[in-house]
């Protein structure tokens, strides 16, 4: 694996999968010229009975455990496209789940994707960042060191407070604080306790 798979935007995404969820908050995320400031993210890993990965290898899911920095996508409920960012090395599944932007790029086209004019709106759940960002299966399996994608480092941590919680939507492993998010963002897609 190339040392730009491995460490973009400054993250090392050979790191565990709630290290690297930790990571991404306040990096800036795009997808041709169109997203904004990652705010919120979860953690998802092969061990993990909430992960699509869990069960091992199959077509749905071969991305998560394909090369580092890549893009896994699925359909949540049979409606909506969200992205995770695939982590860990080759052959061990693990990905990231992007929870949440804040709109700062493509804002018009956002709004005509998401059928809304509200910014806070535009990318609060992931289902809406998919939404917004125009992600369908196409993406998935996608370098993120690539073009249509643009990873930009984040502000130094000490500026990034982040919460720490349980994921939501989920109905196994539901003790695991692997949800991050902003600390004072309003973008986020709900509260944290």
């Amino acid at each position: 694996m190339s040392p730009v798979r491995d460490r973009l935007a400054g993250i090392d995404f050979l790191a565990p999968s709630h290290e690297v969820a930790r990571a991404l908050i306040g990096v800036q995320l795009l997808v041709d010229g169109v997203g904004g400031l990652i705010v919120e993210t979860e953690a998802y890993d092969e061990q993990d009975p909430a992960s699509h990965c869990f069960g091992g290898p199959s077509l749905r899911n071969a991305a998560m455990f394909g090369p580092p920095a890549c893009a896994y996508v699925y359909r949540s409920y049979g409606i909506h496209w969200c992205l995770n960012l695939v982590c860990a090395s080759a052959g061990h599944g693990a990905g990231v789940l992007i929870r949440a932007l804040q709109p700062t790029h493509g804002l018009d086209r956002m709004r005509a994707r998401r059928g809304v004019d509200e910014l806070r709106l535009l990318c609060a759940g992931p289902g809406r960042v998919g939404q917004a960002l125009g992600i369908d299966r196409q993406y998935g399996g996608m370098r993120l060191d690539q073009p249509p994608f643009e990873l930009l480092a984040p502000a130094p941590a000490a500026a990034r407070p982040l919460l720490v919680g349980p994921r939501i939507g989920i109905s196994k492993a539901l003790e695991q604080p692997w949800r991050f998010g902003l600390a004072g963002s309003r973008f986020l897609s709900r509260p944290f306790p």
